[in-house]
Formats: structure tokens, sequence, C-alpha cells
């Protein structure tokens, strides 16, 4: 019940003027600090300990409290507080598909301006599509709100073993794709040639984004609908053949599922993992194939391969009364020295070219080439402030499909309406 109350909630704050809250954001002169972190909880949390309790060891003068929140809760919390120019929050973490909502509303500090003050530039070992997440309006010319620290790319995992023993070519195409999936349906009985998440939402968008988009396909242009086009059709056509070879149940798949038939050895191919999915692939102790899979980015098709961009951004909220220390802990939160500890301790995925190169880690984490590769490529989910709307709609929809209560053409058709309304 209590979602249903909230989600309204959040949707009117930022319809609404901003609320006259007593408070100020001044910034504290001298003195001991203390820096209070809107942070994710998991593993993402234990990373930002481990950056804090660091940064706090170099810098006595500086204390930190860390709240690690889950993901919708993070979101609430820290828009409530901003909205109301509360001034609780000195950085906090930024879900991709939220910033645009936030840097709109004029809730963050202008670090590029932070910048300037101190005589510093952005580093260019950061990812540059990944920076261009951290601007707005999206791209090289925008104001700089926040920085990427969380480097989550979606990628493509495939039994390399099987490949070679059916001498099917590298699926780097969809077409080669759905060719290995019919080879492995015909003879290896006990796995499932093609594995994906299928649960309405957020679930079966993301595993569809980057098939859709190496159609060609899009979902808005210029800020309105686009699904009506032949290759959405086209896009969407393979896929539900494609879902022919998936497990029996696919509609309901979380990441749980797909994760265990992975480390299981029954899926032969994964059209959506993350880094943090597959952090023990090679691990003898949990993984049935270790040296079997191979980790990359998406097949091509029509487009060059399409994988999407989901990271994590920080930011510094334009209420907070520490700017300047919270601007000093970010750049060390987002060093390269930091997010290589918090890569091999925590397994947090960097954003910056540098550290995807360290020997040690790409020893560790075989996946790092391909990671990189497919931040460097990734695709953004559309810049608007409507996306979880739209996200939800489109997601509705493609599940109809997958289940057979619509038909391709009839889920686009709809879907693109919906979405219309939404933007409308």
């Amino acid at each position: 019940m209590m979602k249903k109350i909230i989600v309204p909630l959040i949707a009117l704050l930022f319809a609404l003027p901003p609320l006259l809250f007593a408070g100020g954001s001044q910034e504290q002169e001298g003195g001991p600090v203390s820096l209070t972190i809107a942070g994710r909880d998991g593993a993402y949390g234990d990373a930002m300990q481990l950056a804090c309790d660091e940064y706090a060891a170099l810098h006595p003068d500086v204390s930190f409290e860390i709240l690690k929140l889950s993901g919708s809760s993070l979101f609430e919390k820290t828009v409530i507080d901003m909205k109301g120019n509360v001034g609780t929050y000195d950085v906090i973490l930024i879900d991709d598909p939220n910033a645009t909502q936030i840097y709109k509303a004029g809730w963050l500090a202008d670090l590029d301006a932070l910048y300037r003050e101190r005589g510093l530039a952005l580093d260019p070992d950061f990812i540059a599509p990944l920076t261009m997440l951290g601007r707005y309006p999206y791209g090289d010319a925008g104001t700089l709100y926040s920085l990427p620290l969380v480097g989550n790319v979606e990628l493509f995992a495939y039994r390399k073993d099987l490949i070679e023993k059916y001498k099917l070519q590298t699926p780097d195409t969809w077409d080669r794709v759905m060719t290995a999936a019919k080879t492995i349906a015909a003879n290896e009985p006990g796995v499932y040639p093609v594995l994906f998440r299928g649960a309405k939402g957020n679930p079966i968008v993301t595993g569809f984004l980057p098939l859709f988009w190496a159609f060609g396909g899009k979902v808005l242009v210029n800020d309105k609908p686009a699904l009506d086009s032949p290759q959405a059709l086209a896009a969407l056509k393979f896929y539900l053949e494609l879902a022919q070879y998936a497990p029996e149940g696919v509609a309901m798949y979380q990441s749980a599922q797909v994760k265990d038939a992975v480390y299981a050895g029954t899926g032969a191919m994964a059209i959506e993992v993350w880094p943090g999915w597959i952090s023990d692939l090679d691990n003898p102790e949990v993984s049935n194939v270790v040296g079997k899979v191979a980790v990359t980015k998406h097949p091509a098709q029509v487009e060059k391969s399409s994988p999407m961009i989901g990271v994590w951004l920080a930011g510094i909220p334009e209420s907070s009364k520490n700017k300047g220390a919270a601007f000093d802990f970010l750049q060390f939160l987002t060093s390269a020295e930091m997010q290589e500890k918090m890569a091999d301790v925590n397994g947090m995925p960097p954003t910056r070219t540098s550290v995807h190169k360290v020997p040690a880690l790409v020893e560790k984490y075989a996946w790092y080439p391909a990671q990189l590769d497919g931040l460097q490529n990734g695709v953004p989910r559309p810049r608007t402030t409507k996306w979880k709307e739209i996200e939800e709609a489109l997601g509705t929809y493609l599940q109809m499909a997958l289940i057979g209560d619509l038909s391709a053409q009839d889920a686009l058709t709809q879907a693109n309406a919906k979405i219309g309304e939404i933007l409308e």
C-alpha cells in the first residue's frame, strides 16, 4: 500500500514549485566536517564504506554518515530532501534513468563551476559516454552535475564450448544467435538455448533494448513515440521467434533465474547479464562453467552492437551545506586509485578507461575488455523525464506479446499510443 502512496507523491514533488523550508546551504568554514552520503545497499554500499573509511583516514577532520538504501528508497528520500531544500545530504547516488528529472529540477550543484573555482578540469580518463550522462542538457555542451561512479553496462554471454562443439560462428550478430539457438535446441536437450528476463516492466525492456537498437529501432524520436516503425516491428518479431528457444515460464524470469542458469551451465546464451551477476563465473566453488563462458558486448544487426548503459552517478545536492568538502570527497571517490581498490575488493565496475586495463583486474575479471568496449559503445536510455512511465508501459505490452496475448504489431501500436499519452 505504501508504494501506491509514495509514487504519486514523488511525481507531485517534481511538478510543484519549490517548497519553502527553513535553513540554507551555507558552507561550513573551518573545523570538523560531517558528510552525509545517500548511497546504495549491497556491494555498492560496501564500496562506498571503503572509500569513506579511506578518506577519513587521510582527513581526520572529516567524518561520514552513510545511508545504504534500496534503489527506490534512495530516489524517494533524496527527491523529497532536495525538493524541500533541506540539505540533509552532501553526496547522493543517482540511477542513470532518474538523472534527467533531477538535473532539470535544478537540485544539483554545478560541478563545472566547482572545478573552475579550484583551477581543475574533468579528467579525460573517465569513459566519455559516461560523463555525457552527467551533463544537462545531455551531451558534451551541457553543464556537469554528476560524475560516473559505477560502470554498469548490459552484456551478452554465451557458452564457448557449445559454439565450438557444433562449429557455429561466433554469435556476434542476432542472425547468428538465432542459428546457434536452433542448433543447440536440436542437439542439447538439457540446455536452454536462450535466457533473458521476461517479467514485465524494467526486466523485459532491459533485455529487449539491445536487440531493438541493433535492428534500428527507436523508442523516441524528437521526444515523440517512434514504435510504429518497420525497424521496431522487425525487432519484436525476431525477439518473439528467439523466445521460442527460451525456458518455459521465461515471461516471469527475473535476474536470479537467469544468473542461476548461467552458473549451472543450463543456458547456452544469455541476452542480458550485468557485471554484478557474473563476478563468480570462473569460481569453481559456485560455477559449473569455469572457462566455458564468453562475456561480450551485444550482437550487431543492421546497426552496430548496442549494449545498454546503466551507470550510477554521484552528485552534490545544491542544498548541501558542505559543497567544498563534498566536492573534494567526490574527486577522491571517483579517482583511478579508489576505483581500482573498489573494483578489486567489492567488484564494483569502474568508469575510468585506465582502471579497466589494470593487469591484475583483467586477470581477475576476464570480461573487463568487453565491459570497457560496451561502456565505450553503449547506448543510454532516452533522456526524458518520463522514462519510468514509458518503461513501465513498454514493458507491459512487450510481455503481452511474449505470452501471446497480443501480436507484435498490436503490442507496438498500443505501446506507441500509451507512450504518446504519457508524453502529453
